[in-house]
């Protein structure tokens, strides 16, 4: 199997375009992280500051991440990888394509729960957020999930995939953005 390079998070050269499906689903990866990130340090904000304008705008750009881009991506692998994985033949990449698919709905019911947290951080009260029972889980499920993509997943579907196939999944991915947008 063909080793396919995969870039660490922060070290997109260019801005990828979805002539390059692999490389979206990868600055998308580095985006979830970043997200991370600020609900980490938005907790350790709050925890000093409270609800305050600063913590408020975090949550909101949080809030529009997740309830954006986050579902795209996930419908993304849903459509163009899972597939591949499960005809895959090979009972390791089936295996792994389920997983995969399950940590999905497992995040989606995360993220609705931490999402109510974000959208009371929005409204001014910080106290749901500062106890959350949810927010290290979420952080948790992601990272690992994005680790496992990018350690196994990624590396094999896209060893083999034809140009042709990149390209077309690429078009579908940028199409179902233009006519199907994610509202919050």
């Amino acid at each position: 199997m063909a080793t396919v390079p995969i870039l660490e998070p922060g070290r997109t050269a260019l801005a990828p375009t979805f002539e390059q499906p692999l490389h979206m689903l990868q600055a998308c990866h580095e985006r979830v992280l970043r997200m991370c990130t600020l609900l980490e340090r938005l907790q350790a904000h709050t925890a000093t500051h409270g609800a305050d304008e600063q913590a408020r705008q975090a949550a909101r750009d949080i809030l529009r991440y997740f309830d954006i881009a986050g579902p795209h991506h996930h419908e993304d692998e849903e459509r163009h990888l899972f597939p591949r994985m499960l005809a895959s033949g090979d009972a390791r990449q089936v295996e792994l394509a389920d997983t995969l698919h399950q940590q999905h709905l497992a995040m989606a019911e995360l993220w609705q729960k931490l999402r109510a947290e974000l959208e009371l951080m929005e409204g001014g009260d910080a106290a749901p957020l500062l106890g959350s029972a949810v927010a290290a889980p979420f952080l948790e499920a992601y990272r690992a999930h994005i680790a496992c993509e990018e350690d196994d997943a990624y590396p094999r579907v896209f060893a083999d995939v034809p140009e042709e196939q990149e390209r077309a999944w690429g078009e579908e991915m940028a199409q179902r953005r233009i006519s199907q947008p994610r509202l919050a």
